[in-house]
């Protein structure tokens, strides 16, 4: 069964982390299928930079997430639908105003 976790990769002291998907029998740094992301927990805020693609591509193909996968996407990366409609929404309500104001 394949899984999405994260792999420590880093020096002492000094985490830095792979989202990789692999085998669920693998250790924790072993092989590994593809990396679908990197989190750096040392950077104020913490540096995540995931490709939801993937990882939905990955869900659909049978994966399961991590707990501490699952954590990571719902504190630090914010849904597609919902940045996009708060992009959307940001430049027409600031369009309005200042037509409002200039009226």
């Amino acid at each position: 069964m394949l899984v999405v976790r994260m792999r420590k990769a880093g020096s002492k002291k000094r985490p830095f982390f792979r989202v990789v998907v692999t085998d669920s029998r693998a250790a924790r740094d072993s092989s590994f299928v593809e990396i679908v992301g990197h989190y750096n927990p040392r950077t104020k805020p913490a540096a995540v930079t995931i490709d939801r693609e993937r990882i939905n591509y990955w869900v659909g193909k049978g994966a399961q997430l991590s707990d501490t996968v699952r954590t990571l996407l719902a504190r630090h990366v914010t849904p597609v639908a919902a940045a996009a409609d708060a992009s959307a929404a940001a430049p027409a309500s600031a369009g309005k105003s200042s037509t409002a104001a200039a009226s």
